[in-house]
């Protein structure tokens, strides 16, 4: 399974609950799983590891078998946009005999520490949820729709993407069900002139999304939250939509000046491929790379 990838699966279902690959410092990772053909099986258990994997089911998911820690936990019917939680350190395991369409977002514990340090309050335990039951959450399935949009645009590997979404996610999480209490603070002002500097390096560099908003904002010698909040303060947009101009502004420097292909033009600037390029550059310029090139080569 590959992070932000649309896993389709038929009954090879070890790795349900397992943390997709690597996504940034913070091992964080969101995944959009579809298994159209059930299985008849019982997952086997992940390996125990310290971390949340938040489940918003897409499909409706009639009679739930599950399991944590080897005890059954009673059979329901999970809804389509229903939130579920699994804490990877208890072993969950589930009945796959129906068609699974769901989002998972792997959450490891260092982000809820960097989310508690960010707010000024003491990490948080455990969370406050019935293992196998499903619930409604607003604010998750308002961040899932957003994450599940980006995978499905090709921004997985947008670094900044991911982490503002997760950590937003981990954020709530904390706060709604760990009883997180967030101490406020002003905002002092944006970056300073050298952390302004440092960031458009770093960010200018990885025009990919590369570069985890967690070690731009180390470069700065700042949190995440603060990080994000002072960038916006200095430029007026999130790090994540500077990067979007950045690239269209690369893209639009290689198609007016050369015959590069847009499928190539769309790689060297940072775009996961040329529909990729196709559809953000049409919004936010008005016209496709293509007509765009044929009335500035005119």
């Amino acid at each position: 399974m590959t992070v932000g990838s649309v896993a389709e699966k038929g009954s090879d279902l070890a790795d349900l609950f397992a943390a997709p690959a690597r996504v940034g410092k913070l091992k964080m990772a969101a995944v959009e799983i579809r298994l159209p053909e059930p299985s008849l099986d019982v997952t086997p258990p992940p390996p125990r590891i310290d971390a949340l994997m938040v489940r918003l089911q897409l499909g409706d998911y009639r009679g739930q078998r599950y399991w944590e820690d080897g005890v059954a936990a009673p059979t329901r019917d999970i809804a389509a946009g229903e939130v579920l939680f699994h804490d990877l350190r208890r072993g969950p395991r589930l009945v796959l005999d129906q068609p699974y369409h769901a989002l998972h977002v792997h959450i490891p514990r260092a982000a809820f520490d960097v989310v508690a340090a960010d707010s000024h309050a003491v990490p948080i335990g455990d969370l406050d949820y019935a293992p196998g039951v499903g619930f409604e959450d607003p604010t998750i399935a308002g961040l899932g729709a957003s994450i599940l949009a980006g995978l499905r645009m090709g921004l997985a590997q947008n670094q900044p993407f991911v982490d503002h979404l997760i950590l937003a996610l981990a954020a709530h999480v904390a706060a709604r069900y760990g009883g997180m209490t967030a101490k406020p603070r002003a905002v002092r002002g944006g970056l300073a002139p050298w952390q302004a500097r440092r960031a458009r390096e770093i960010l200018a560099a990885n025009l990919d999304g590369g570069a985890p908003l967690v070690e731009v904002a180390r470069q700065c010698g700042l949190s995440v939250g603060h990080f994000s909040r002072s960038f916006r303060q200095s430029f007026g947009i999130t790090p994540h939509q500077w990067l979007v101009q950045r690239r269209l502004e690369a893209a639009k420097d290689l198609i007016r000046s050369c015959r590069m292909p847009l499928s190539n033009v769309a790689l060297s600037c940072g775009f996961a491929d040329q529909s990729h390029l196709t559809r953000v550059f049409t919004r936010e310029v008005g016209a496709s790379p293509a007509a765009w090139r044929r009335e500035v080569q005119q």
